[in-house]
């Protein structure tokens, strides 16, 4: 009987992979394009290169970075069985998995959780777009009526101009704060 990919995915366990330096990003983007070519979704489930925001104070002047968390190494959700191994071993710029004598060895839920590796939320599909207008519904613009101004998918995030003391200022607000008019 086959498992769904939901109920297999519970089975599957997060592995480190090592890699060249500087070449994680390749390396994700390469072994997705993988699973998907070879119709491996079924037992690679998720490849992660945990990152961290910090300030950079250059000059006096505060930006917002990023980097990565632990350089040289990618993270993959996965089913270890012969074939999915060798995808992974033998992706380019892959030296091998974590453990002794190459054999893999999953880590714990705690050391995921510590790593900061969510699992993959599916957020509800947006039904606005730029130039939609739109109620307020909660913070401290709610019931006020606007029009999207522009709409950051990856943060959720709104930028839309409201009519306060009859001028158009812009406020930014998250999806969940708009609805629709």
């Amino acid at each position: 009987m086959d498992m769904s990919r939901e109920e297999r995915a519970k089975d599957a366990k997060w592995y480190v992979v090592h890699t060249y330096s500087g070449h994680e990003n390749k390396v994700k983007a390469n072994l997705e394009k993988m699973v998907e070519n070879r119709g491996m979704k079924d037992d690679i489930f998720e490849v992660a290169v945990p990152t961290e925001e910090y300030i950079d104070n250059k000059s006096g002047k505060k930006v917002l970075k990023e980097r990565k968390m632990f350089p040289g190494y990618v993270l993959v959700k996965m089913i270890i069985n012969d074939e999915s191994w060798y995808l992974v071993r033998n992706t380019r710029g892959v030296t091998g998995f974590v453990g002794p004598s190459s054999k893999p060895v999953p880590l714990s839920d705690k050391e995921v959780k510590n790593l900061g590796v969510q699992e993959k939320i599916v957020l509800p599909a947006v039904d606005f777009k730029v130039k939609d207008p739109v109620k307020v519904i909660a913070g401290p613009f709610e019931n006020f009526i606007g029009t999207i101004d522009s709409m950051n998918m990856d943060k959720r995030k709104v930028k839309v101009y409201v009519s306060m003391f009859g001028r158009e200022t812009l406020v930014e607000l998250e999806f969940d704060q708009i609805e629709r008019v």
